[in-house]
């Protein structure tokens, strides 16, 4: 089953570059003769958290796979690394098989399932690193935001893991700051990367949320957050306090708009 109309688009600048795009959202980019390039700002943010992490392989587990370019791209700057992805559209995962060379990719398991049963499933203390990357469309689906899933996701995780969270909002950021105030009640540290447009509530787009229970690399995070390619901000401590001050957290059956972006903003 697939869930809306898919497209694999070629990028004319890069021979091995491929855009998957969900009815007209750009949802993954793969380079598949170079896992390591990432074309999108936000992958690029999340890239940094990962490459800041203790060396070594890593247990991941991605909620939300789409083309698989960050399972692609730890397994490449990661070797031995042992990955789950969660993707419930099984049509699409077909086509990044049967297109994009998944099975290229070692030690990667790709489950057919919605990200709160394939949660539900896994061991706890299983996974060093999480990433929540799921999208209906343009927005993050609900019940993936929630205080009840981060506590499944807190138990799925070892005492040090790292949660990374790409959440997509636009003027105010008030579902941004409901998200961050739901993760940090599970997640005492935190960290917040966007480009400085976006955090500022001025355009539409993702931001990442990082957090952990023992601590983030935060000054390695905002040093190359500001000197990468996306040249983004990253906010944490009392400044991240006070962009979230106020908002509540989420919880199953919660009634919130969810962002949707404007029109025009995907060309």
């Amino acid at each position: 089953m697939t869930f809306g109309e898919v497209e694999l688009l070629g990028d004319l600048d890069r021979p091995s570059g491929w855009v998957i795009s969900k009815d007209g959202v750009p949802q993954s980019y793969v380079d598949l003769d170079d896992p390591t390039y990432l074309d999108f700002e936000y992958v690029q943010l999340m890239a940094i958290v990962i490459d800041l992490l203790d060396e070594g392989p890593l247990d991941a587990v991605h909620i939300g796979g789409c083309g698989c370019t960050l399972p692609r791209y730890v397994a490449a700057t990661r070797p031995g690394s042992r990955q789950i992805v969660a993707e419930p559209d099984g049509g699409l995962v077909q086509l990044v098989r049967d297109q994009l060379r998944l099975k290229s990719v070692p030690r990667l398991k790709v489950k057919i399932l919605d990200g709160r049963t394939a949660t539900a499933e896994l061991q706890d203390a299983s996974a060093d690193l999480v990433v929540l990357d799921a999208f209906s469309g343009a927005t993050m689906p609900l019940d993936l935001a929630t205080s009840e899933y981060m506590g499944e996701v807190a138990r799925v995780l070892r005492p040090a893991g790292t949660l990374l969270v790409n959440v997509a909002d636009g003027k105010g950021l008030a579902f941004a700051r409901r998200v961050l105030a739901t993760v940090g009640a599970a997640f005492p540290h935190l960290a917040l990367l966007a480009d400085p447009g976006v955090m500022r509530g001025r355009r539409f787009g993702n931001l990442i949320v990082a957090a952990s229970r023992t601590g983030l690399p935060l000054s390695g995070l905002a040093r190359r957050a500001a000197g990468g390619l996306a040249q983004a901000r990253c906010v944490y401590g009392e400044d991240l306090t006070r962009f979230v001050a106020g908002a509540l957290p989420l919880n199953d059956g919660t009634p919130v708009v969810v962002p949707v972006p404007p029109p025009g903003v995907f060309g």
